[in-house]
């Protein structure tokens, strides 16, 4: 009789960029279970040149990829502002929050906004009231400290329920 291999949970690091906050979440996905293991943001401060603020986001995140060790990670996409210079500012913190993942080897899924709400609530269009509620629902241990926080909890469990096709595509793009 042979035994079955002991499978271990899945850890991943939802995050949501932004420069003045980058929110970040992890969880683990044990079988069909989603289990809270923290969450926090990471933070610039404005008074600062640009390159020394995303310099403190990459810190920041390099940090908590220490201390959490997750093998896969997920960033919401952009969307695009009015202002244009808002618009490339938060490409740039989305460019931090894909690149240090990448450089600790982990897989970076990307999921639009729209999908992390209809995943999470089930309504594309969700407000950010309905995603905590339905935060507390999934993950009744995690209590995020800030509205980016929650976001990035929203983003990584939507990574947890769609990171087979996730897997699917990077395969396909190989």
């Amino acid at each position: 009789m042979t035994s079955l291999p002991i499978r271990s949970p899945v850890r991943i690091l939802g995050i949501d960029p932004g420069l003045r906050r980058t929110g970040w979440g992890v969880i683990d996905l044990d079988g069909n279970r989603l289990i809270h293991v923290g969450c926090g943001s990471v933070e610039s401060r404005e008074a600062q040149p640009l390159a020394e603020r995303l310099r403190a986001l990459h810190e920041g995140l390099a940090r908590v990829l220490a201390d959490f060790n997750p093998v896969e990670a997920a960033v919401e996409q952009t969307f695009v502002n009015k202002d244009g210079a808002s618009t490339l500012k938060l490409g740039q913190a989305r460019g931090i929050a894909m690149l240090a993942p990448a450089l600790f080897g982990i897989p970076v899924a990307e999921y639009a906004p729209n999908q992390v709400k209809k995943t999470v609530v089930g309504a594309g269009h969700a407000d950010k009231t309905q995603i905590r509620v339905m935060l507390g629902v999934l993950l009744p241990r995690a209590d995020p400290p800030t509205p980016d926080a929650a976001d990035a909890l929203a983003i990584a469990i939507t990574h947890a329920h769609h990171r087979q096709s996730a897997a699917l595509k990077l395969k396909v793009a190989l």
